[in-house]
């Protein structure tokens, strides 16, 4: 375990510089520090005690596509550790695990009445074309442990599918489970993601998925990736990270019915930071299927709520972050 700036107070958990700086520039504006516990490598003595502080788990599903595929395990020990002496833990260990796991998160919003796609998970390679076969087409496959958008293609039949197993652009998910996934039909060429800071609403963003790609992660090192897949995606044709892709749905607010019945579900599950996605059907239904609970923020909106006065989700956190702190510092005093 890497610490940077033991004496901050606040500690941000991650395994991913690209994705600080936004973070580290809201903390800069707001004149507070903070340090990073770097989850690459390092050790802890369980025997000792964890600095005082609050400390904010970004730790993320796609951690292995950056060669940082044991974080997740190197998270689960010192999030156990800060736990068992009773520290402030933003998205503690229960919320990892759904992280790391697309079923975990399925179940439990179908359990709390969510309508969530239909979904099987088959475990390894060689059944993935005979559980298809139940499927209604088109449908889409999907990495458990996901995030980015990995593992994510459409299939309009069955030997589309076989043909893509067969072949060498078969991408194998990190932890041997393949999700087999209705398609569903939006009502218009956009996904929705709400965010949420202390288990409440701050805004909504509208994504627009026209040009059929399915990497829809907001940050600013995702947008460079956008674009240099670009040509495989989608053959050049549109302007990936551009102007329109992603807006402020300003439809939607703290009172609309879909988010408080979120803010209810964050909270039963200590959720206290996240991203939450849903697609509108043709059929007018909400559907939820994912839950980022180390979410980004896209930097045009960022920085259009500053231009109009209005508080960004970073300084959101920063201000979330600090007052945490300020609660354990009094209850010492």
């Amino acid at each position: 375990m890497l610490y940077n700036n033991l004496q901050a107070g606040i500690y941000i958990l991650h395994e991913n510089t690209e994705w600080i700086p936004p973070f580290a520039e809201a903390f800069r504006r707001a004149g507070v520090g903070f340090g990073e516990i770097y989850l690459t490598q390092g050790s802890i003595d369980i025997d000792s005690l964890p600095p005082d502080g609050v400390f904010w788990s970004r730790l993320s599903a796609s951690s292995h596509t950056r060669d940082h595929s044991l974080s997740k395990d190197y998270g689960r020990a010192i999030l156990a550790w800060l736990e068992s002496h009773g520290r402030r833990v933003i998205n503690g260990s229960s919320v990892l695990e759904l992280e790391v796991s697309k079923v975990r998160q399925y179940l439990a919003l179908n359990k709390a009445g969510f309508r969530t796609p239909k979904t099987r998970a088959v475990f390894g390679k060689e059944d993935l074309l005979e559980c298809a076969k139940q499927m209604a087409t088109p449908f889409i496959t999907k990495h458990n442990q996901g995030g980015k958008g990995l593992g994510v293609q459409r299939f309009e039949n069955l030997e589309e599918l076989r043909a893509y197993i067969e072949s060498s652009a078969f991408e194998p998910p990190i932890d041997g489970i393949t999700l087999l996934q209705e398609y569903i039909r939006a009502k218009e060429f956009f996904i929705t993601r709400l965010e949420f800071i202390g288990g409440k609403f701050h805004y909504a963003v509208r994504v627009d998925t026209s040009d059929g790609a399915f990497e829809l992660c907001p940050a600013d090192a995702c947008e460079i990736e956008r674009a240099q897949a670009l040509p495989k995606l989608a053959g050049g044709a549109c302007d990936i990270g551009g102007a329109d892709k992603f807006s402020l749905r300003t439809d939607i607010d703290s009172h609309t019915p879909i988010v408080q019945e979120l803010e209810r579900f964050l909270q039963a599950h200590r959720i206290e930071v996240a991203g939450v996605e849903f697609i509108e059907s043709i059929e007018g239904e909400i559907v939820v299927y994912d839950i980022n609970t180390n979410t980004n923020y896209n930097a045009k909106v960022e920085s259009s709520l500053r231009e109009q006065g209005r508080q960004a989700a970073a300084d959101r956190i920063v201000e979330f972050l600090s007052a945490q702190l300020e609660t354990i510092q009094r209850s010492k005093q």
